[in-house]
């Protein structure tokens, strides 16, 4: 069964990155978008979301993009949703870090919002493509 990327979360703790964010994928994209600001927020609000993919903040004050996809994929309906980390650190071997942590990509800060929709339906096609 093949999955098409229809919903996406959205988790972001700077509204105007976020609001961006938003437009770029409902407008440009197509796509349904759930947006939290905080990674409580997304553990609370994800399990009911059901996103097709999840694009997730890597700095985020209290719980930070690496904690909350660890606390993401203890929950059962979210352990297979693939992740992208949306971040200004962007050195390889960062991205190296975040691969090793659970992202099947990253797209650097600051995004060019006509690009967004594109890049994260590439990596999520990527990463469905073997399912």
């Amino acid at each position: 069964m093949t999955r098409t990327l229809e919903h996406v979360l959205l988790v972001e703790d700077d509204l105007d990155i976020q609001e961006v964010a938003r437009m770029a994928l409902d407008l440009l994209g197509g796509f349904r978008v759930t947006t939290c600001s905080s990674g409580r927020e997304a553990l609370e609000r994800a399990p009911t979301a059901a996103p097709d993919l999840i694009l997730l903040d890597y700095m985020m004050p209290g719980m930070d993009g690496a904690a909350t996809l660890a606390a993401l994929r203890a929950i059962p309906l979210l352990e297979k949703v693939p992740v992208i980390f949306v971040t200004a650190r962007a050195r390889p071997e960062e991205i190296g870090t975040f691969r090793r942590l659970g992202a099947v990509g990253v797209i650097t800060k600051p995004f060019d919002p006509i690009a967004l929709p594109g890049q994260i339906r590439a990596l999520w096609e990527q990463a469905t493509s073997g399912n």
